[in-house]
């Protein structure tokens, strides 16, 4: 991969935003710090100022890192991410950013638009960290695959994967549960955008080796059920119109732990320094052989669905 070396911060240009996503905002103030009055105030996300404002201000901030360039789609949403978020350059086009960044976020989460948004910085050789997920759908999937076979600096994750209430059980570190027999997760919103979350929270817990997915549900209640090689069950519900509150529970043979997350801030910003490790060492933070079999799991769930429940293998 190509190495970011530059002896100053590192410059990053992010790219947003979609209905519902409010990275741009939060992941330019991870790096930059904000105008405290103006996020509090005008931030259309206002789980975004409210989890920022819990931090020190002055503890904020990514060293060696910093959101120089921004673009949306509407240059209005630019604007103000620009304005709240302390952005120096809001550009009239993606592209508009190439010479002037060392790498880009693509801070939008609808997988069927990442191709699109990815391959004028693909083509310039412009490391890019994607929002979950990745994408939806195979051939993209198999676009994102040849890219990093031929050595692509790329890097998607779910925040999930970062929570400091999770991490203790990752790495099959659950044997004080006994044989693991369940993984359960619930989460709000769409399986198309969230179910990643739900998916890259279980994931590092369970490891690689899942078998099959099943949904039942529809395109507001997913109901889904996967099968590990390793004999245990996941179950996630992604229901549209529930609570936030990221939820996991682990049950064994000998016992079982119910585990909540509420640390968006340290999630978020534990998955920009990762990114920003990646650039300077060139070593990812996990295969992207993981990623690559989420998204199987992503699609394999909205197959199954689409067609009444029918168990797609992976």
């Amino acid at each position: 991969m190509k190495l970011v070396r530059n002896e100053n911060d590192i410059r990053l240009g992010i790219i947003g935003m979609t209905e519902g996503n409010g990275h741009p905002y939060s992941w330019s103030a991870i790096f930059n710090k904000f105008n405290r009055q103006a996020m509090t105030e005008e931030c259309p996300f206002p789980a975004i100022p409210a989890y920022l404002n819990k931090e020190d201000y002055d503890s904020i901030g990514i060293p060696g890192a910093k959101v120089t360039h921004v673009f949306c789609d509407k240059r209005s949403d630019a604007k103000h991410v620009a304005k709240l978020s302390l952005v120096e350059h809001v550009v009239g086009s993606p592209e508009e950013m190439l010479g002037s960044v060392d790498a880009v976020i693509i801070a939008t989460d609808i997988g069927s638009e990442h191709v699109r948004r990815a391959e004028p910085f693909l083509e310039a050789g412009v490391p890019l960290f994607i929002d979950k997920p990745l994408c939806d759908n195979a051939a993209d999937l198999e676009f994102f695959r040849k890219a990093v076979a031929a050595d692509t600096s790329l890097l998607s994750s779910s925040p999930m994967r970062y929570c400091k209430e999770f991490q203790p059980y990752h790495n099959g570190k659950t044997r004080e549960f006994g044989d693991l027999r369940l993984l359960s997760f619930a989460i709000p919103k769409k399986w198309e955008t969230y179910g990643i979350h739900a998916l890259e929270a279980v994931y590092p817990i369970a490891g690689p080796g899942f078998e099959s997915i099943v949904n039942t549900g529809s395109e507001k209640r997913n109901i889904v059920h996967l099968k590990h090689k390793k004999g245990f069950d996941v179950v996630i519900a992604n229901i549209d119109d529930a609570a936030y509150s990221p939820t996991l529970t682990i049950l064994g043979t000998k016992g079982s732990t119910h585990v909540v997350s509420g640390d968006s801030y340290g999630s978020f910003r534990n998955q920009m320094v990762a990114f920003v490790q990646y650039l300077r060492t060139g070593e990812r933070p996990y295969p992207f052989a993981e990623t690559e079999e989420l998204m199987h799991l992503v699609i394999g769930s909205i197959e199954s669905r689409k067609n009444g429940g029918k168990e797609v293998k992976i």
